[in-house]
């Protein structure tokens, strides 16, 4: 297991054991002092917002992975990881200039790109009208222009949500899935290209017993070939399981369901499916990814798509089982460190000559419509007609994003600012400059319109912050002192499942234009001038959410401490980095509070901050301010706990300030 250090005296050698060790994917429970002095945990999802029908590669001690991404142009993003928890975008498969090929509309675009590795090369098989394929020597690219799969008679048609698995021997099969009753393996030679015999599975789902068996993968075992097809996107994940790849359904046996039931009542991704292939670590464990909207009877996040979490493959016998998703902080794998942060929403200062991997576009059109060059520092979006705009994908629940725009708005066509939107771009959030016999600022979803007057003139700084599924607006003059734009806005709408899925994707934040071209100087997110609250964390250990004096806060539950992670925040350029911070806290007893950056051991992260906090009346509120050493970039936040009463403590926020 780990190595753990006991600051406890007195234990017997049955206590010791019971508290070092923690089933691998099963909620930490333990109360060594080791979980609460270094991250051992995480919390689902990996890959918060919109990861639809994701592949897992595992090439050395490097992990990839890749899915489908409809039509976010430029497509297929790839994503790579050291320990399976942190991840970053590295490359875009198909960029806009083959998107000549790929039908631009909500939902289409391109299903599964499954990521693998055989005969020497990294290969994506992804569908779009056909199959096709696209290879490089390095899951950085270049990736070579997509090739189409040969469709032969024997075959059939190839359909969509593929995948590949590639046998102890390296050779690789295509498993291949076309409607609700066909699936079917067929060998890949080396020219990517199907060959030999077709080995014919459509009796798997003959009598639809898997709904729509879709995005099967396999993995093997101890000499037992795993077939996992899923149920549908509701939810279901099955395994079957034989010792040869045969047509002959009587040599397959049909395990039943993948996942243990879910025991948390406060688990929200409570349908997972579409997992990836399970792969196995060095410590001999396993471990897969899969897809689930995140809602249960009390609240819905569906409009943020389907989000990518980890799970533990536990074995019993040669039974895989995934471990029940929980809310809970769970173990992670056994995995050194990557130095990548959680995964956000990125600040841009469009400082450079390409765009950031991490945005995109939901038209074709839109990705030609702007540019980095036309004023160097700043972005430019130029509508051809109606409404262009760049994005990201949603991660965060509470989060708040800044722009600085100048666009001279001359009549009611023209309007620019943040942007959230629906993938199809049905419902969506704007905040905006614009004119109406004045220039005003606007801040609308649907029918709910907030309107000020544009006390800035062009030049204007937009800000929207985001606090669960209440929205809040401001504009600036001078990005110090901010306005209200009205009062906050339900966000419901946008959150909670569309119809039809919200065109199968999530939702994505970053900016837009109307009417004529606006220049953006940067975009922020997780924004760390303003206030953060601390109960918005990513993940923890020894914390939870409480109300104190009627306000939410996070407090550790127990004597050993705590800690908590905001994820991406944006702590500044480096001509303009954070110089301070200031901590809103309510304590009962004297307590300290450690802030670190990116981890909380001196090996990954670097401690900031320890603000001593004094016990004046209690549950009264008080603000600490800190000076720091000049720091800048977007970092992960940990606030640590130190040692002391549970529930004495309760910390509602912290921001960074700017000289």
């Amino acid at each position: 297991m780990r190595y753990f250090y006991y600051r406890l005296a007195g234990l017997s050698l049955a206590m010791l054991f019971k508290l070092s060790t923690i089933s691998y994917g099963q909620a930490a429970t333990t109360d060594s002092a080791a979980y609460y002095n270094s991250v051992k945990t995480f919390v689902n999802p990996v890959l918060p917002g919109d990861h639809p029908d994701p592949t897992l590669l595992k090439v050395g001690d490097d992990f990839y992975h890749c899915g489908s991404s409809f039509h976010f142009n430029p497509y297929l993003p790839v994503y790579h990881s050291k320990d399976l928890v942190h991840w970053e975008i590295i490359s875009r498969v198909v960029p806009a200039k083959h998107s000549e090929k790929i039908t631009d509309r909500p939902s289409a675009g391109i299903w599964q790109g499954a990521i693998t590795y055989f005969y020497g090369s990294y290969w994506i098989y992804f569908s779009s009208n056909g199959q096709w394929f696209s290879k490089a020597k390095s899951p950085r690219g270049p990736w070579s222009a997509p090739v189409q799969v040969k469709t032969p008679q024997a075959t059939g048609p190839l359909g969509y949500d593929n995948s590949i698995f590639v046998d102890d021997d390296g050779k690789p099969y295509m498993v291949i899935k076309n409607g609700q009753k066909v699936n079917r393996l067929q060998a890949i030679g080396k020219d990517g290209q199907l060959t030999d015999a077709v080995i014919n599975l459509d009796w798997i789902n003959g009598n639809l017993q898997y709904s729509w068996a879709e995005g099967p993968v396999m993995c093997k075992r101890n000499g037992y070939y795993y077939y996992f097809p899923a149920g549908d996107v509701s939810g279901g994940q099955y395994v079957l399981r034989a010792t040869a790849l045969t047509s002959d359904s009587t040599k397959w046996e049909r395990l039943g369901k993948f996942f243990k039931p879910i025991t948390d009542p406060k688990a929200t991704f409570r349908s997972p499916n579409h997992i990836a292939a399970p792969v196995q670590l060095a410590d001999g464990t396993w471990w897969t990814i899969g897809q689930s909207y995140q809602r249960n009877s009390e609240d819905d996040w569906s409009g943020m798509g389907r989000q990518t979490a980890l799970y533990r493959v536990i074995w019993e016998g040669d039974r895989p089982w995934g471990v029940a998703p929980t809310s809970k902080p769970e173990e992670r794998p056994n995995l050194p460190q990557s130095g990548l942060h959680w995964r956000a929403v990125l600040p841009d200062y469009f400082d450079g000559d390409s765009l950031g991997l991490p945005w995109h576009f939901l038209t074709r059109s839109a990705a030609a419509n702007y540019s980095l060059i036309a004023r160097k520092g700043w972005i430019r979006l130029t509508p051809q007609n109606g409404r262009t705009h760049v994005v990201q994908k949603e991660t965060d629940h509470y989060y708040t994003a800044v722009t600085k725009v100048d666009f001279n708005a001359a009549d009611t066509a023209a309007k620019a600012g943040i942007y959230l939107t629906s993938g199809n771009q049905k419902v969506n959030v704007r905040l905006f400059t614009t004119f109406n016999q004045q220039k005003e600022i606007v801040f609308a979803l649907d029918t709910a319109v907030r309107v000020v007057p544009n006390k800035a003139g062009n030049t204007v700084w937009l800000k929207i912050t985001r606090n669960w599924h209440t929205l809040s607006a401001y504009y600036s003059a001078d990005g110090k002192n901010w306005m209200s734009v009205g009062s906050p806005i339900d966000a419901r709408p946008l959150d909670k499942v569309q119809p039809n899925y919200n065109s199968w994707v999530g939702t994505s934040l970053g900016l837009f234009a109307e009417g004529k071209p606006a220049d953006f100087d940067f975009f922020s997110c997780k924004d760390g001038e303003s206030e953060i609250p601390a109960y918005g964390y990513s993940n923890y250990y020894g914390v939870e959410t409480v109300e104190h004096l009627n306000q939410k806060t996070a407090t550790n539950t127990s004597a050993l401490g705590g800690w908590l992670m905001i994820s991406g925040v944006n702590l500044g350029a480096v001509n303009s980095p954070s110089t301070g911070l200031q901590l809103t806290a309510a304590v009962s007893k004297d307590q300290k509070v450690e802030i670190w950056l990116d981890d909380i051991t001196t090996k990954n992260g670097k401690l900031i901050a320890v603000a001593e906090l004094k016990a004046k009346q209690t549950g009264s509120w008080q603000n600490i301010s800190k000076a720091i050493k000049a720091v800048s970039g977007s970092h992960d936040v940990f606030i640590k706990f130190a040692a002391g009463k549970p529930g004495s403590l309760f910390i509602k926020s912290l921001k960074f300030d700017k000289k």
